[in-house]
C-alpha cells in the first residue's frame, strides 16, 4: 500500500507527465493556488451512426432500427404503420425515404375504421440507448396539410409515459411549413402542456424546400435545441415549475411520418400523396463538453504543474 506522501507525489508526477506530452502553453496567474486552469475536454466520440448507404429499395439496417406496426389512437393519427420496404426504403443515394401513401393494400383496420393511409415509424429501443450527448439528423421534410414528421427520443424505464420522459428534437405540422418545434414532456408537463419552443426560417422559407439539420445537445440538467447549427432553445429544471426533471437516464430514438392527428389536423384536398420524409443521416456522439479522458495543457504560474486536488504543493 502506498503511503499518503508517495500517493500525493505520484499524482503530481502524473499531472506533470500529462503536461509534458501536451506541449500546451502556461496560464498566467498571481499564484499557483489561483491559477485559472482550462478544463481538459474529452473529444466527442461517435456512438450511433447511420448514413443510409445501400442499394435502392433495400430496407433499413435491422441491427440499428426496428419498424413499428399498427395505428395510433393516442394522437388520433390516420395512418397505419407498416413493416418492410413499402413505406421505408433506401434510395441508393445515401438516403432513407419514409413515404406516406393514400392507400390500404392489405385491408388494415385503424381506430376509426378502415385505414386510409400507410406510413412508417422506427425506433432504436432494442438496439441503442444513450443518456446525454449530441443527437443530430439531416432531413428534408414533406409539405402538406396533415403531415406530421418527427425525430424524437423516449426514455427507458418502467414509469410509462410521460414518467420516462420524451424529448422532441424536431416536429413539424403541415400548416406551419416554415416552423419546427422542440419540446420536452414529463410528469406534469406532457401532451399539450409540454415545454418547448419553435424555430422559424427567415424570409418565408419552407423546410420542405431543402435539407436541414436538427439537433440537441443534452447534458445533465440542460438540453439545447438547434437548427442548421443555430441554437434556439435551452431547457433546464428551472423551467418545470417544480415538476420533476426526468432527463437523467438513457433514451432511444424514434423517426416517423404521421398523417393527421390532433395537432396537425387531417389532410385535405390540397395535400399531395405520396409524401416523403427524406433522411440523409442520423448521428449520435458523446458530449464534447464533458470533462475527463483527455490530456491537455495543465500549467500554472511560472509554467509549473498546478496543484493536484488533495495532494501536496510539491510543485512549488
Amino acid at each position: 500500500m502506498l503511503t499518503a506522501t508517495r500517493r500525493r507525489a505520484g499524482l503530481v508526477a502524473l499531472a506533470c507527465a500529462l503536461i509534458a506530452g501536451s506541449g500546451g502553453a502556461a496560464t498566467a496567474a498571481t499564484s499557483p493556488r489561483t491559477a485559472q486552469v482550462p478544463r481538459a475536454v474529452a473529444p466527442a466520440a461517435a456512438t450511433f451512426t447511420d448514413d443510409f448507404d445501400g442499394a435502392a429499395g433495400s430496407g433499413v439496417d435491422q441491427g440499428k432500427w426496428r419498424l413499428e406496426t399498427g395505428d395510433n389512437v393516442n394522437n388520433h393519427e390516420r395512418e397505419y404503420y407498416t413493416s418492410g420496404t413499402n413505406n421505408a426504403a433506401l434510395d441508393g443515394q445515401g438516403h432513407l425515404v419514409i413515404t406516406a401513401k393514400k392507400e390500404n393494400p392489405a385491408g388494415y383496420q385503424c381506430w376509426y375504421g378502415t385505414c386510409q393511409y400507410t406510413s412508417a415509424r422506427m425506433n432504436t429501443a432494442s438496439t441503442f440507448t444513450q443518456a446525454y450527448g449530441h443527437f443530430e439528423t439531416r432531413m428534408k421534410i414533406p409539405r402538406g396539410q396533415g403531415m406530421w414528421p418527427a425525430f424524437w427520443l423516449l426514455g427507458t424505464g418502467n414509469q410509462g409515459w410521460p414518467g420516462n420522459g420524451e424529448i422532441d428534437v424536431m416536429e413539424n405540422v403541415g400548416f406551419e411549413p416554415g416552423t419546427v418545434h422542440g419540446t420536452i414532456h414529463g410528469p406534469g408537463y406532457s401532451g399539450s402542456g409540454g415545454i418547448g419552443a419553435g424555430y422559424t426560417l427567415p424570409g418565408g422559407q419552407s423546410f420542405a424546400d431543402g435539407f436541414h439539420t436538427f439537433a440537441i445537445d443534452w447534458s445533465p440538467n440542460t438540453i439545447t435545441w438547434s437548427v442548421d447549427g443555430n441554437p434556439y432553445e435551452t431547457r433546464t429544471p428551472a423551467d418545470l415549475g417544480g415538476n420533476h426533471w426526468v432527463f437523467d437516464h438513457p433514451f432511444y430514438i424514434i423517426m416517423n411520418l404521421a398523417v393527421g392527428g390532433y395537432w396537425p389536423g387531417d389532410p385535405d384536398g390540397s395535400t399531395s400523396f405520396p409524401a416523403q420524409l427524406v433522411v440523409d443521416y442520423v448521428h449520435v456522439t458523446t458530449s464534447s463538453t464533458g470533462g475527463g479522458g483527455a490530456t491537455g495543457a495543465i500549467k500554472g504560474y511560472g509554467g509549473k504543474c498546478v496543484d493536484v486536488a488533495s495532494a501536496s504543493s510539491a510543485n512549488g
